[in-house]
């Protein structure tokens, strides 16, 4: 037998969510990838790297938003009609243990 929870794995995000996440993604890349070469310069003011580590972790808790909030909309709020209210709440806990402060 086939698993509803599983079956239904694909992303649903508007084309703008998407391209605002890739944007956000990408943008949270290239604050990395400057934190990294930060750290190579024995010179570097800590608050300089901590302001860029939190840019990428903002960047991140929103593209997260995004996901959660398309996961519930299209997902959730749809697992008793497809009978697997207990597999989906299960599943969005388990996502929720990786959110900060989860």
């Amino acid at each position: 037998m086939a698993d509803p929870v599983t079956d239904t794995v694909h992303l649903h995000l508007d084309a703008e969510v998407r391209r605002d996440a890739e944007l956000r993604l990408r943008s949270a890349r290239g604050h990395l990838d400057g934190v990294v070469r930060m750290l190579e310069d024995p010179g570097v003011y800590c608050v300089d790297v901590l302001k860029q580590l939190k840019a990428v972790q903002g960047a991140l808790s929103r593209v997260s938003e995004q996901v959660l909030r398309a996961h519930i909309r299209d997902h959730v709020l749809s697992a008793a009609e497809r009978g697997d209210v207990d597999a989906m709440v299960d599943e969005l806990m388990e996502a929720l243990r990786y959110r900060p402060g989860g």
